[in-house]
Parts: C-alpha cells; sequence; structure tokens
C-alpha cells in the first residue's frame, strides 16, 4: 500500500510594478503611468497613487513610507501632519521644500477601517519590493545626489530589509543605487512621541540628520 503524499502549498506568487513601469523614465511619463498601476492589491482600496513631487533635478531625494490619509484624497505626498513636521525641519536645517524631491517607497496608502475613520496600516515587504521599480525609476529620472531615507520601511526599500534604522541613522552610508544615502526617523514618529522629552530628542534626531544631508549634497555640488 502507498502512503498517502502530502500535499505542498504552492508558493505565492510574487507581485511586481516592473509591467506598469514606462521604458521612459521623466516624471510626468512616471506620474501619469502610475495611476494604472496593479503591481499589488493596494490599488483596490485606496483613492489613488500617490507619486512623488519636486524638480526633476533636485539635490535631495527625500523617500517616505507610504501616502497617509490626507496625501490618499489630495494625490501628493506629504501634505498631511507628517508633512507639516517635515516642512518645519527642512526650513529649520535651511532648505525649501520646494528644493527637494519627496517620494515614498510604496505608492498607495495602505489602512484599516474604524468606523468612518481609516487608519495607517504599514505596508509588508511583499508590498515594499512590488513597488520598487517606481522608486528605481524616480531615482534614474531625478538623479539626486544625496538620497534621504524617512523611517524603516524606506530604509528596507533602499538598503536592504536587514537594515537596523536606529542603529545606523543620521550617517552616511553607501547602496546600490547611490553613495550618499542618510537614513533618519520618520516624521510621524516626532508626532507618536509619548511625551515631550521624547519629542524634543526625535525632532533633534531629525534635525541633526536632514542637516547632514543639506551639507553633503551642498559639497556633492561643489
Amino acid at each position: 500500500m502507498k502512503s498517502p503524499q502530502k500535499l505542498v502549498p504552492k508558493p505565492k506568487e510574487k507581485t511586481s510594478a516592473a509591467p506598469f513601469v514606462p521604458d521612459r523614465h521623466s516624471l510626468n511619463v512616471l506620474k501619469q503611468a502610475v495611476q494604472n498601476c496593479r503591481g499589488c492589491d493596494l490599488y483596490k482600496f485606496a483613492t489613488q497613487a500617490v507619486f512623488g513631487a519636486g524638480p526633476a533635478h533636485a539635490p535631495m531625494m527625500l523617500v517616505g513610507e507610504q501616502p497617509g490619509d490626507e496625501e490618499d484624497k489630495r494625490g501628493e505626498p506629504f501634505v498631511g501632519p507628517a508633512g507639516r513636521v517635515l516642512n518645519e525641519m527642512l526650513e529649520e536645517v535651511g532648505i525649501e521644500r520646494e528644493q527637494v524631491y519627496l517620494t515614498n517607497a510604496v505608492k498607495h496608502f495602505k489602512f484599516v477601517e474604524r468606523g468612518k475613520r481609516r487608519l495607517h496600516e504599514p505596508p509588508g515587504l511583499s508590498e515594499i519590493a512590488a513597488c520598487k521599480p517606481w522608486l528605481e525609476a524616480e531615482f534614474d529620472a531625478v538623479k539626486p545626489r544625496v538620497v534621504v531615507c524617512l523611517g524603516a520601511t524606506a530604509a528596507k526599500s533602499v538598503l536592504g530589509t536587514k537594515f537596523a534604522l536606529m542603529k545606523e541613522r543620521g550617517k552616511i552610508i553607501d547602496s546600490p543605487h547611490f553613495k550618499h544615502v542618510i537614513a533618519t526617523i520618520h516624521p510621524s514618529a516626532v508626532l507618536r512621541a509619548p511625551d515631550e522629552e521624547m519629542r524634543h530628542q526625535l525632532r533633534a534626531f531629525l534635525k541633526h540628520d536632514l542637516a547632514l544631508a543639506v551639507r553633503t549634497a551642498l559639497s556633492r555640488a561643489s
């Protein structure tokens, strides 16, 4: 009598945005094309894809995690509460928001519904990987001198899944794409701080790391 065969579950097919990314890496072309992306399931629930914003050859590219509720509704990156914190920090380190390119590692808002509210839910590694072709196309289009990863999700997308943010933040790091990558906290961490002392510390981290990025971008320009 034959022993029963074990059924091995078929591995889930990996999804990717690559088939939806145009060959021409112009920001205008990419921004239009991203609305048709079906590289992962997040498009089914979000209002729209939120592409990056900023000058085509900005010296600095800031990469966040994903759009939030306000960004999803308005179709622009960093226009919610975290964006307002970021604006303050950029002003303090002496660079205007209009001088940098802002984007996210994941282009669709991932959330869970709680009544009428949509609460942020971090993207998974598969969603980060699926969306990476869009980020790589933005790298190619902008060619920034310095890339700043805002938060763990952005750092994992750019620097690999084993990157330890709080251990390595505030340093200039080589990556497969660029020789000048700086990882720091996401501005939303300031908003989530449990007390004033922690909020002050996190703001200091963010300010220090953004100032380093600005100095590095300016030195590379000279």
